[in-house]
């Protein structure tokens, strides 16, 4: 049976969210990749909640565009959580000059690939992840960016963590 659980938790007032874009986002990166059930948090913040998740959780003090937390994960199944920054995808939209909710999918995209095991610590494996990102992006219809395939230091430390 396929269920897939999306709650989202606006957690910020940057910007006026399309929750129906997000959830096929998400959507789309779990059916993608063989997870027919889920239960996945999505939160909304700004870039003070999100510098406070990722120095407590990763040791890094500045914000970040998105963390993921996987919480439990079995074959078809997965439960997770992503946490994106709308201050973050703001600023950077405006910098690439794209459509900042445009911006905030990639983040949620880029989450969620997290969630059910893409990694981007290496340049090959920052390909795959661009590659799937592409992918999914593409299929919702958001115009994609050409952008540098690995961040840079400071500005961005997407990771899995698992608690």
């Amino acid at each position: 049976m396929t269920v897939i659980q999306i709650a989202i938790a606006n957690q910020q007032r940057t910007l006026k969210l399309d929750r129906r874009q997000l959830r096929a986002a998400i959507c789309s990166v779990l059916k993608a990749h063989g997870y027919p059930a889920a239960e996945i948090s999505l939160a909304i913040v700004d870039d003070a909640a999100i510098q406070a998740l990722n120095r407590q959780w990763l040791e890094h003090d500045y914000p970040t565009d998105v963390l993921s937390f996987v919480l439990e994960i079995e074959p078809g199944r997965l439960e997770g959580e992503v946490v994106v920054s709308a201050d973050t995808a703001l600023r950077v939209a405006g910098e690439l000059g794209v459509d900042p909710l445009h911006e905030l999918a990639l983040y949620v995209v880029h989450g969620t690939l997290h969630l059910v095991g893409f990694d981007d610590q290496t340049p090959a494996l920052a390909r795959q992840m661009r590659a799937a990102e592409v992918a999914i992006l593409t299929g919702l219809g958001i115009p994609v960016v050409d952008r540098v395939p690995t961040p840079a230091p400071g500005r961005s430390s997407a990771r899995q963590v698992r608690r």
